[in-house]
């Protein structure tokens, strides 16, 4: 019977009393801590333009660089990340990353040159990527198959979008009242004096985490990184869906501060405004994990929030009301990370054998996230200077995501049948 037709089987995750509080609640915590350091840039960079000397012709190429320095050492980490799993306990990684992360998002606010600010931001990309595969490498250990789509939505999903929901909606007045300074302080501060010690505390290891214990039969012997054990050609398909994810996502989170404004909705509403689309994603998802879950058609969902919220935003360019453009933008993103984002992580957790999830999802992570996000940040500055609207840039990457479901259908196909 294939997986798509019926639950996952069952995996012999190992038993811990209240898992879900201690590592989907936690690791839920720190990473709505680390996207409010990764998205706190477009809130600020108006007036840290205006600080560091490039508000005027400068911003849109320095702007541009700065709130993509994050994808660069995000990108190359990734892949560190997830190899540094089979070695290395995850808990002691993520101890690592959250200080690392944290200070650099500290420093920032001392930051008084362009370039001490993107090397920063390389910094918190770097961090933050090594801090991205430990959490499904945890998530493999604690959790059987039938709970990876609940699992990977508490772990990954809802830290992720309630930070930018939440994150725009309370970062914007707090920026505008005390200045972007004081939100980098406070937020490196919460990283390092209330993340880190939780994590320390309460969070356990990742059973089987070395190479040694994580081999194939589960007895000891070094399971083999290979391409085959990844899934050969059919894991490339998985990550070039989810880079074209990647792509849509971060071309919209990156950009949705300065997209908002030219809607002409109230300057006092621009918090909530740009974090309308994650709101609608927030209430989305509960029905769609559910659904996901009890029914096993874990990839036909993923496959809908790809080619659904590709067509959404595709659609975008075809109008000029701006109150039409901001609905399709937020069902489009709403309904593509509801069904797309918590069940594409549950396919890789539950497709890979144990000692391939860290590497595997950091290589997911690097190319998709870190690499769509730069190429969709280098789309945008050409096709608004051409266009002079986003309308255009969005629309091409609802295009691009169309192309993206296209090849997790590829992938359903060449999934093996479990016995």
């Amino acid at each position: 019977m294939s997986s798509e037709t019926a639950p996952a089987r069952a995996s012999s995750a190992p038993h811990l009393p209240h898992k879900w509080l201690r590592i989907s609640g936690l690791l839920l915590v720190g990473l709505f801590i680390a996207y409010l350091d990764r998205s706190n840039l477009s809130v600020g960079i108006k007036n840290i333009g205006t600080d560091l000397g490039f508000s005027g012709e400068e911003f849109a190429a320095t702007s541009s660089l700065a709130l993509t320095a994050f994808l660069v050492g995000y990108l190359i980490s990734n892949f560190l990340g997830g190899f540094l799993t089979a070695r290395i306990d995850a808990k002691w990684i993520l101890l690592v990353t959250v200080a690392g992360y944290s200070l650099c998002t500290l420093l920032i606010g001392f930051a008084d040159s362009v370039g001490v600010l993107v090397a920063l931001r390389v910094g918190v990309g770097i961090f933050e990527g090594i801090y991205w595969p430990q959490q499904f490498r945890m998530a493999k250990a604690w959790f059987d198959d039938r709970e990876m789509s609940r699992a990977s939505a508490l772990i990954q999903y809802y830290g992720q979008y309630l930070a930018l929901a939440l994150g725009f909606f309370v970062l914007t007045p707090v920026e505008a009242t005390f200045g972007w300074r004081p939100m980098f302080w406070a937020l490196g501060a919460i990283g390092l004096i209330v993340v880190l010690p939780l994590y320390a505390r309460f969070l356990p290891t990742a059973p089987g985490t070395t190479t040694a214990a994580a081999g194939p039969d589960g007895r000891g012997r070094a399971g083999r990184l290979s391409f085959a054990a990844f899934g050969g050609w059919r894991f490339v398909l998985l990550v070039f869906s989810y880079f074209t994810n990647g792509m849509l996502f971060w071309g919209i989170t990156l950009f949705i501060p300065l997209i908002v404004p030219r809607f002409g909705f109230d300057p006092g509403m621009a918090g909530l405004m740009a974090a309308a689309p994650y709101l609608v994603s927030l209430v989305l998802t509960v029905p769609m994990m559910i659904l996901a879950d009890r029914t096993g058609r874990r990839a036909l969902i993923a496959i809908s929030g790809l080619v659904v919220g590709g067509v959404l935003l595709a659609c975008v360019m075809l109008t000029d009301s701006h109150v039409t453009q901001f609905a399709l933008i937020c069902l489009g993103l709403g309904y593509f990370t509801a069904s797309y984002t918590p069940n594409i992580w549950a396919i890789a957790v539950t497709d890979l054998p144990a000692h391939a999830v860290g590497p595997a999802t950091g290589i997911i992570n690097g190319f998709g996230a870190g690499g769509g996000g730069i190429v969709a940040g280098a789309i945008f500055g050409p096709l608004l200077a051409a266009a002079g609207t986003y309308a255009l840039g969005l629309s091409v990457l609802g295009l691009i995501a169309i192309l993206g479901g296209g090849a997790l259908i590829l992938y359903t196909r060449m999934r093996p049948t479990p016995a």
